[in-house]
């Protein structure tokens, strides 16, 4: 009863009086208590050692008896090792033993051809065929394929573990109250927190970073699979019953069929999140596209890693693409053509391609490998041209870099670090009680307090500036440009479409401009975090725009509002929530790009995680990654606390 008149007492006190009153109150302690702006090393509590020694005794003694814990890791890995390694026997290695050759690079060229006619006409075809002969002519095509060798694998294990788990949260209350909040922090915490417990626990190499992709890529599948069961028209799961389907025929039969378009998005953000994954994985010892390009970058030749870059990027467009239009199919409910040839024509297309191909490769060398004397390349002009704007173009730019970062950025940056952390911890709990009630609140304070208490202030905090530093400017950009959009059909299709290409970019690729134009610092971050932040600022503003009823718009022009004022008076407040989640999608992905513009300098929770690599110190790395996580659920709660409440007020919920 206390408890709740404490709630309601402060719930009538305005927020701005209770943070004026949190701000003395914490710099008074700060004043007396050296504590209250740096937590004192005696105090933390060494959970990254605890843990980085409960992992070195899992993958070295943990067992029983002769058996050890490591040689069940092991098994696993020489298990997904088959698969692996009979794709890139089949994609570019060839089987020796045997004297078979790999697939000619033509017959894969022709094979994505036919795929995308029979998906969605010529178009696709011809596109698809283009990206996959740009592989080979840039003399790409073996590394392209150790990259796809691993997509193909894992891509079909994380669908089947995702549909499954979905499965069972759908089934079972009592598994969904677990497995939720599990695919919370999963998505929460960035691609290379995920690769230090495997490595010790499974080593390095091809394995290794194909566990870590599927654990990266699957909670997407199952988040997918959940909504398709749950949102399949009750008029339909009651029609099978009437026919007499068992559960498992219900599932089966009915509701996983009726949800085919929403699982095939979950399979394509899978493919997508396995490609994002690629660059990081090379890290513990992926070969391929990534590991290539990653060298580019720490050799500072730009001009390769830019068509490297491209090459990731037309992969990633290939099959996005082919699984976006394979999701859109429509049904076929015509005639079944009598013809068996007729009916399978692509599959007859296909089977005579491979025979002729195979047979002319056996004939023509460059139709089985494509000669190094035939590729191309511009990465040496590329290098040429960036010389030439480093030597240029860089003494315009650097006054202007040195001015946002000695007089905007590190101001910023030095009032976030001279913050007290109970102002913060307290400043947020406040209003989390506002928006959410006692148990937002109490679960946002709880995650800062873990983050001080392991030692991870000064970063969590150098994360923080990072993150609004980037979401402001993404704000800045990317509503105005929605807004731009929902105004104008044409303006709307062309910034969608680039919306589209953006977020096809795995991240890694947006450092390769930012360390060509304004090398490594501050900005640099802050510019590739943009870069790769901005998309849901605009789209979420263009949906939260477009979906205002017509009504509410006929009803404000009826009262004599300017097209301003309808703006500004009617449809932005109407649509402040959706606008609101996109702020939040931003937030995370924000939030995911501090790992990667860890690997061009920074002092940030990403940096914790790849300096916990090379040592594997997994108590560290897996710490810092939470700590990631833990920011990001701290805004995702209190912003979705907010939305819903504006949503009660507006009456549309």
């Amino acid at each position: 009863m206390v408890g709740r008149d404490t709630t309601s007492v402060l719930s009538r006190v305005p927020i701005l009086y209770q943070f004026i009153v949190i701000i003395i109150v914490g710099f008074l302690l700060a004043y007396f208590w050296d504590g209250a702006t740096r937590w004192p090393e005696d105090w933390v509590i060494p959970m990254k050692q605890w843990i980085t020694d409960f992992f070195y005794w899992l993958g070295k003694k943990a067992g029983i008896g002769d058996y050890k814990f490591r040689d069940l890791t092991r098994l696993i890995a020489t298990g997904l090792k088959q698969p692996l390694l009979w794709t890139e026997y089949v994609l570019y290695r060839g089987y020796r033993p045997l004297a078979i050759s790999p697939i000619p690079w033509i017959s894969l060229v022709l094979a994505v051809a036919i795929l995308g006619h029979w998906i969605a006409g010529w178009r696709l075809a011809l596109f698809a065929a283009l990206c996959f002969i740009y592989l080979s002519v840039f003399g790409l095509w073996r590394d392209s394929m150790r990259t796809l060798s691993i997509v193909i694998v894992a891509v079909p294990i994380a669908v089947m573990i995702g549909l499954w788990l979905g499965i069972w949260v759908t089934r079972s209350k009592r598994a969904a109250s677990f497995i939720t909040p599990m695919f919370d922090l999963m998505q929460a915490t960035p691609h290379m927190a995920y690769l230090v417990p495997v490595v010790i626990l499974f080593g390095f190499g091809q394995v290794p970073a194909m566990i870590a992709t599927v654990i990266f890529a699957m909670p997407p599948m199952a988040r997918c699979t959940i909504l398709a069961i749950q949102t399949v028209p009750p008029e339909i799961i009651e029609s099978g019953r009437m026919s007499g389907c068992t559960p498992r025929q219900l599932l089966w039969k009915v509701q996983i069929p009726s949800g085919k378009r929403i699982l095939m998005l979950g399979v394509n953000q899978v493919v997508m999140q396995t490609l994002a994954m690629v660059v990081i994985a090379s890290l513990v010892g992926a070969t391929g596209l990534g590991q290539k390009l990653l060298n580019s970058l720490q050799q500072l030749k730009l001009g390769a890693a830019v068509e490297q870059g491209l090459a990731i990027v037309l992969i990633a467009i290939v099959l996005d693409r082919l699984t976006q239009a394979y999701a859109n199919r429509p049904n076929n409910y015509s005639i079944r053509e009598p013809n068996w040839l007729l009916r399978h024509k692509h599959l007859v297309a296909f089977l005579g391609m491979m025979v002729v191909t195979v047979t002319l490769a056996f004939f023509v060398k460059g139709a089985a490998v494509l000669p190094k004397n035939m590729t191309v390349t511009f990465g040496t002009d590329l290098d040429v041209a960036v010389r030439w704007v480093s030597k240029n173009a860089y003494d315009y730019i650097r006054p202007v870099r040195d001015f946002i970062t000695v007089f905007m950025l590190l101001p910023l940056r030095n009032f976030f670090l001279w913050i007290p952390w109970p102002i913060v911890v307290v400043m947020v709990g406040a209003a989390g009680l506002r928006l959410g009630g006692k148990s937002t609140a109490l679960l946002c304070m709880a995650l800062i307090a873990a983050i001080i208490l392991f030692g991870f202030w000064e970063p969590a905090v150098m994360t923080v500036y990072l993150v609004f530093s980037a979401v402001v400017i993404c704000i800045c950009i990317g509503i105005p440009v929605g807004i731009w959009a929902s105004r104008s059909e044409r303006v709307a299709k062309v910034v969608l479409s680039v919306c589209d290409t953006l977020q096809t970019f795995p991240s890694f690729i947006y450092l390769i401009p930012v360390i060509m134009l304004l090398k490594v610092g501050d900005l640099s971050n802050i510019v590739a975090i943009l870069a790769y932040a901005t998309v849901p600022a605009i789209r979420y503003t263009y949906l939260g725009l477009k979906r205002i009823p017509e009504v509410t718009k006929e009803a404000a022009i009826a009262n004599g509002t300017t097209p301003r004022q309808r703006l500004l008076k009617v449809e932005l407040p109407i649509a402040l929530p959706e606008i609101m989640l996109g702020v939040n999608q931003t937030i995370m992905m924000a939030l995911a790009m501090v790992a990667i513009t860890a690997l061009i300098g920074s002092r940030d929770l990403g940096q914790e995680i790849y300096r916990a690599l090379p040592t594997a110190d997994t108590g560290r790395g897996i710490l810092a990654g939470l700590g990631i996580a833990a920011i990001g659920i701290i805004a995702d709660r209190l912003i979705q606390a907010w939305s819903s409440e504006r949503k009660r007020t507006l009456g549309i919920e």
